[in-house]
C-alpha cells in the first residue's frame, strides 16, 4: 500500500448513525466538508439544515432495519467507505434505582446498535476497503466515562465500556481475519450539546447542586477550562476516516480536553 497523508475524504461515502444531535450534526458538516457524501439514518424526519445527502429512518437496535440501510446505500451509491456508530442515550440514575429494563436499554441503544451497524454493513465495507486507500473504517463513538466511570452513570458508562472493548476486539479480529476495514472508538470528554444541558437538569433533580455550579464544576474538570465544542469530536471522525490514520486500528482516541474526574 503506498504512504499517504492529509485528511480529505474526496469520493467517500459516509454512513452516520445518530446525526441529529449535536455531536452528530458537526459530524455529517465535517466529513462533507472534507469531501465525503453522508448518508443519515436515525429516529424520526430530518431537518432541513442538516448537511447530508441522503436520510433513512431507522431503529438502530433493529437487524432488520440495519439490513434496509445497508442495501439502500449499496442502490443509491454503490460503496460504502466509513460507518460512524453515533447513536447513544443516557441515563443518569441513582445505581440502586436503576431498573433491569432501563440498564437493557441503554446497553441496547449504546452497544447492541453498534453491533448489528457493524456486522450488516461488513460486506459493503469489505468491498471499498479493497478499493481504497487506508481500507474502510469504522468509528464508533465512546466516552471518557468508559475509562473512567462516572457518578449515577453506572450503565452509560458499562455500556460505552463494552463499546471500547467491542471496538478493540473486533478490531483484531478483522486484521487476522485479513479484511480491510479498520475499527477505532472516540472518547469525548463534556461536550457542549443539548445532551449536556439535559444533564445538567437531572444533577439538579438527584441533589448535587444548582445547573450553574455543575456547569462549572464541568468546565473545572477539563484543565483547558472548558468542555468541547462538538466540532472538536467530529474533527477526530474525518481524521479516523481519512487515509492519515491507514495504520490506526483497535485505537482509542480521546478528545477530552484533559478531564481529570
Amino acid at each position: 500500500m503506498s504512504t499517504v497523508s492529509g485528511s480529505s475524504l474526496d469520493g467517500v461515502v459516509v454512513l452516520l448513525r445518530g446525526g441529529r444531535g449535536g455531536i452528530g450534526r458537526a459530524i455529517c458538516a465535517a466529513v462533507k466538508a472534507a469531501g465525503a457524501s453522508v448518508v443519515g439514518c436515525g429516529t424520526g424526519e430530518a431537518s432541513g439544515d442538516l448537511i447530508i445527502d441522503a436520510w433513512f429512518q431507522h431503529d438502530a437496535t433493529s437487524a432488520d432495519d440495519w439490513q434496509r440501510i445497508v442495501r439502500e446505500v449499496r442502490a443509491r451509491f454503490g460503496r460504502l467507505d466509513c460507518l460512524v456508530n453515533n447513536a447513544g442515550m443516557s441515563l443518569l440514575q441513582r445505581f440502586s434505582d436503576t431498573s433491569l429494563d432501563q440498564w437493557r436499554r441503554v446497553l441496547s441503544v449504546n452497544v447492541e446498535s453498534a453491533v448489528l451497524g457493524m456486522q450488516a454493513s461488513l460486506p459493503l465495507l469489505q468491498e471499498s476497503g479493497r478499493r481504497r486507500d487506508g481500507g474502510a473504517s469504522i468509528v464508533n463513538i465512546s466516552s471518557i466515562t468508559s475509562l473512567r466511570g462516572s457518578v449515577f452513570g453506572a450503565a452509560y458508562s458499562a455500556s460505552k465500556g463494552a463499546l471500547t472493548l467491542l471496538t478493540k476486539s473486533v478490531a483484531k479480529e478483522f486484521a487476522a481475519l485479513g479484511y480491510p476495514i479498520r475499527v477505532n472508538s472516540i472518547h469525548p470528554g463534556v461536550v457542549e450539546t443539548h445532551m449536556t444541558d439535559v444533564v445538567l437538569s437531572r444533577y439538579v433533580e438527584l441533589q448535587i447542586g444548582s445547573a450553574e455550579e455543575q456547569r462549572e464544576a464541568f468546565n473545572t474538570m477539563h484543565p483547558l477550562g472548558r468542555m468541547a465544542q462538538p466540532g472538536e469530536i467530529a474533527g477526530g471522525v474525518v481524521f479516523l476516516c481519512s487515509p492519515a490514520a491507514s495504520f490506526m486500528t483497535g485505537s482509542e482516541l480521546v478528545v477530552d480536553g484533559g478531564y481529570t474526574a
